[in-house]
């Protein structure tokens, strides 16, 4: 599934926009359920997350601290710079991009790390870390970076965040209270396990069929969309994956230690930015497709350098390749 992602989202944008073209009606019932779909698709994101993960997180303090630094203090200032460079006077777009680019993923950069044969239970538990720390930053980064151009207010991002996080994360922690201390627990971790990835790509096309639906005639009149967020997104991908693997090296970590701290500072969590900007920026329809329009882009770039980190050059060339 992991490999089809990209065709899956593509096939559910067009889907979307068929939809929205043949029947008005459907279209306008959608965009009512985008937030729907998008507070589902978290519930099972964090129905996956297992807290417990934070403490493993500080058992390799130089691999923690520089995903990090590079997520939530270089990647922050470098996304501003390029939407200042490529988006300027466009500031719909730049809302978008830096929302996108200042969420690190939670869920698929494990699955990449897993294709590239990197140490998924060392990225894994940098999860919860990701998660807690850009809800607590969206609403800075934004009001830093877009304060005076965009008209919203830090209570506004603070509802949506309850709205669309809190519920959905109260829900699954609810879930598992209650699962724990079943005989069925194991097995339910099991079939989560087995199916989370799964049923998240299930709600967020279903999502993506809601915002195309709602939102497909303004995406065919304004084609530029995807040629504007293209060159700065592929630039933000190449120098942080250039950045990462020579920070991996600088910091002698094994090459397998490596592959998460390249992914973890690539791959974006655009469900949860999506989530948000659907809430606070209804008016503003440009940014959400912003958030759409990026996994395009994101997964196709994430496939080819799991196939990169897996040939011999880069494991052949590393003197700490192996863990």
């Amino acid at each position: 599934m992991a490999k089809l992602q990209p065709l899956i989202i593509i096939a559910s944008a067009f889907m979307g926009i068929l939809l929205g073209r043949f029947s008005p009606s459907a279209a306008s019932r959608a965009s009512s359920l985008i937030e729907v779909f998008l507070m589902i698709l978290l519930f099972f994101v964090f129905l996956a997350v297992d807290w417990r993960e934070i403490k493993r997180s500080f058992s390799n303090i130089r691999f923690s601290l520089a995903a990090l630094a590079i997520n939530f203090i270089w990647t922050p200032v470098f996304a501003l710079l390029l939407s200042r460079l490529f988006m300027a006077g466009k500031i719909d777009l730049q809302t978008g991009f830096i929302m996108l680019m200042v969420t690190p993923c939670t869920d698929w950069y494990l699955i990449f790390t897993g294709m590239a044969a990197g140490n998924v239970i060392l990225g894994s538990s940098l999860l919860p870390l990701n998660l807690i720390l850009q809800i607590c930053l969206l609403p800075v980064y934004l009001l830093l970076f877009m304060g005076n151009a965009v008209s919203f207010s830090a209570g506004s991002i603070l509802t949506s965040i309850l709205l669309v996080l809190v519920i959905p994360l109260g829900g699954a922690n609810i879930v598992k209270l209650v699962i724990g201390k079943l005989p069925v627990r194991e097995k339910f971790e099991k079939t989560l396990t087995a199916y989370s990835d799964t049923i998240q790509l299930f709600f967020l096309c279903l999502a993506v069929i809601a915002m195309f639906a709602s939102q497909g005639t303004l995406l065919l009149t304004h084609p530029g969309l995807f040629v504007s967020i293209f060159p700065p997104l592929i630039i933000f991908f190449i120098v942080n994956f250039i950045l990462a693997l020579f920070t991996g090296r600088i910091l002698k970590l094994p090459f397998t230690d490596t592959i998460p701290l390249i992914f973890t500072t690539q791959a974006r969590n655009s469900p949860v930015a999506l989530a948000i900007a659907a809430i606070t920026f209804p008016e503003r329809p440009v940014i959400s497709l912003v958030l759409v329009i990026g996994p395009l882009i994101e997964l196709p770039v994430l496939a080819v350098d799991a196939w990169i980190l897996k040939t011999p050059i880069l494991r052949g060339g590393n003197h700490y390749g192996k863990a």
